[in-house]
């Protein structure tokens, strides 16, 4: 007879207790795992919210065990080997080669910016998100602060100062089901050089002619 399948996706063996207590950390895991399946795009808004509330309601295994059982087991076990979000990560760079952070890495909660003349790229087309806001302080002189999304990220700019600055922030229409899987923050300051938030899908190519046709339009 087979046994019970597990938050992460594992089976229990037959003489595990199904009716298991949940703790806080079970119920973290879940949750981890749902916001990483949405930002796949392999849940809708509605059943992200569905399930997370359903997830930090559960008070056994049992009840948390569904809602992870029709996602990729690949997807379960990046949850269960906890793909755990550090609270805060400091990039320190000066005259030096690009900063790129890029593939699947793990989004922190707070990203401290303090580079001078280096290139920053973070692109999020794969990024393990585990939570819902990201912080980035900015301390950034020169250069391009690149930010690749993708659908159900948003960019707030709001609180970023830009001095002899600019940006330049391209979005792309998303369904109206997409769930807001994170929300990136910039605060800060930029002094010189520009900020590029654009969704991906945007080639090298398409990029440089979007900047030929700025230049032809301001001689």
């Amino acid at each position: 007879m087979p046994g019970e399948i597990s938050p992460t996706g594992k089976q229990h063996g037959s003489g595990s207790t199904p009716d298991l207590r949940a703790s806080h950390i079970d119920r973290d895991r879940v949750v981890d795992v749902l916001r990483i399946a949405a930002g796949d795009g392999l849940l809708t808004a509605d059943e992200l919210d569905e399930r997370l509330e359903t997830a930090l309601s559960a008070r056994t295994l049992k009840e948390l065990a569904p809602l992870t059982a029709d996602l990729p087991p690949a997807l379960a076990e990046a949850g269960a080997a906890g793909a755990e979000a550090k609270d805060v990560v400091r990039i320190e760079q000066v005259h030096s080669g690009p900063i790129v952070r890029a593939g699947r890495w793990v989004v922190p909660r707070k990203l401290e910016l303090a580079v001078t003349f280096c290139k920053v790229t973070l692109d999020f087309t794969e990024a393990v998100i585990t939570h819902d806001t990201l912080r980035i302080e900015v301390a950034m002189t020169g250069k391009t602060l690149t930010l690749v999304t993708r659908p159900g990220i948003v960019v707030d700019t709001d609180g970023l100062q830009l001095t002899h600055s600019r940006i330049k922030h391209r979005q792309s229409p998303t369904p109206s089901d997409t769930p807001v899987t994170l929300r990136v923050e910039l605060t800060g300051q930029k002094i010189h050089g520009r900020v590029l938030i654009h969704p991906v899908g945007r080639t090298l190519g398409q990029r440089l002619l979007g900047r030929a046709g700025v230049s032809s339009a301001g001689t």
